[in-house]
């Protein structure tokens, strides 16, 4: 008889600590506003209009992206809810933006918003409120300062080590160049300058023929395109947009210059830039990348150009393959989703830029080979390798080593 209330004594410790554990389980799980059982708000800002909606196809990019990740499931069972606005390039646009993801979508964070001016008018903003702006779509140094801005982070490589590639290749083999440099005339054309000049050393000022700047609000880019060509530079760093790379691209050849021509990565797209500025009158212009090229054909049987086309085939038939807006959407969106599956149910602010911040040698599916993601509390720069390229007949074709152009590096 005395068994049968050990029993039952036994069965109620059982239930109690089986409630507990429950009840430790359900507790694990945190949100905070734009994250529930459900679902993951993600906000998002691009110029789907203005002077650079060229760039518009990322944002579209991503969109789909996620819509094929919630068709298998979504993260950790969550559907990603994807709201993105448009700014047209505009910082005070931006900023209105972002108010209205934050404060009236209220989302869990800002992916990848786009653009160096309309980035640097809502980090403080957002670092007030404390949401995460997440791999924005601009290589800026100043995204890489963690302790200043603790919520904002970027992704791709920066431009001040872009250029100082740009020097270190001049100076090893083009030591007497005359440089002109066109360049936006705002953070993002400054940040770039910077590099050059600082990659250059003391011979910056006598290499530099002349810095010309541009407004974005201009409809050409032809008469500062004449007016470098007019001080016989050989050499012409182009800091531009696509718009207006494709303009210089152009401009150069119809008027016979014949410089050695640097093309920031952020505009060496064939679609949208190169294509449109006529084959024939790119050739043997440098750049660099750190994605492969959906038109190189080396890249043809790699698995991850194959999920590539996959991707577009079944997920993103509009994609135009030969614009590297979209394979940069389709590799940030892959970083955002590592993020989120690494927060689990810990889907906090806070968290979100923890698990970003602890990124060691995660590779999306086409990093150029010997690139990885890496992060830290201290490193809010994911991406800080590239290699050099050189347009050739339709293409770009790789060339040297994987580079860093990191101060020291």
């Amino acid at each position: 008889m005395s068994c049968v209330p050990r029993r039952l004594a036994a069965f109620s410790i059982a239930t109690i600590l089986l409630t507990a554990s429950s009840g430790a389980v359900l507790a694990q799980k945190k949100y905070d506003p734009g994250a529930s059982d459900t679902e993951i708000k993600v906000g998002n800002i691009m110029p789907y209009s203005g002077p650079a909606s060229a760039y518009g196809v990322i944002g579209k990019t991503e969109e789909a992206y996620f819509r094929k990740i919630n068709a298998a499931g979504g993260i950790n069972g969550r559907k990603i809810n994807f709201i993105s606005y448009d700014d047209a390039y505009s910082p005070p646009k931006a900023v209105e933006q972002a108010r209205k993801l934050v404060e009236g979508d209220e989302v869990l964070l800002i992916f990848n918003p786009l653009g160096t001016p309309s980035n640097s008018a809502i980090q403080k903003y957002m670092n007030s409120k404390k949401v995460p702006q997440l791999f924005v779509a601009t290589g800026a140094t100043k995204w890489n300062d963690p302790k200043e801005f603790p919520w904002t982070m970027g992704w791709q490589p920066s431009y001040q080590a872009e250029t100082r590639i740009y020097a270190k290749y001049l100076l090893k083999e083009k030591p007497g160049a005359k440089i002109a440099v066109l360049y936006q005339n705002d953070d993002y054309g400054k940040d770039y300058l910077k590099g050059l000049k600082d990659g250059l050393g003391d011979k910056a000022a006598s290499m530099i023929v002349i810095e010309e700047p541009y407004e974005v609000s201009e409809p050409t880019i032809d008469s500062h395109i004449v007016k470098m060509k007019s001080l016989n530079a050989d050499v012409f760093v182009n800091i531009t947009t696509p718009k207006f790379a494709a303009q210089a691209i152009k401009k150069v050849a119809e008027i016979g210059w014949k410089p050695l021509h640097f093309l920031n990565n952020v505009s060496a797209s064939i679609g949208s830039v190169i294509k449109p500025a006529g084959f024939e009158n790119a050739q043997d212009i440098i750049s660099v990348a750190y994605l492969q090229d959906a038109l190189d054909p080396q890249w043809k049987d790699h698995p991850g150009m194959k999920t590539f086309d996959e991707f577009l085939a079944k997920d993103f038939p509009e994609g135009n393959r030969a614009d590297a807006s979209v394979m940069v959407g389709y590799n940030v969106a892959q970083t955002l989703v590592q993020v989120l599956k690494q927060c689990g149910d810990n889907l906090t602010r806070d968290n979100v830029m923890r698990q970003a911040a602890s990124l060691q040698g995660f590779a999306t599916t086409n990093l150029l080979p010997g690139i990885t993601i890496k992060t830290s509390p201290t490193d809010f720069a994911p991406i800080e390798q590239v290699q050099l390229q050189r347009f050739k007949g339709e293409r770009w074709e790789l060339f040297g080593p994987i580079m860093s152009g990191e101060a020291g590096g």
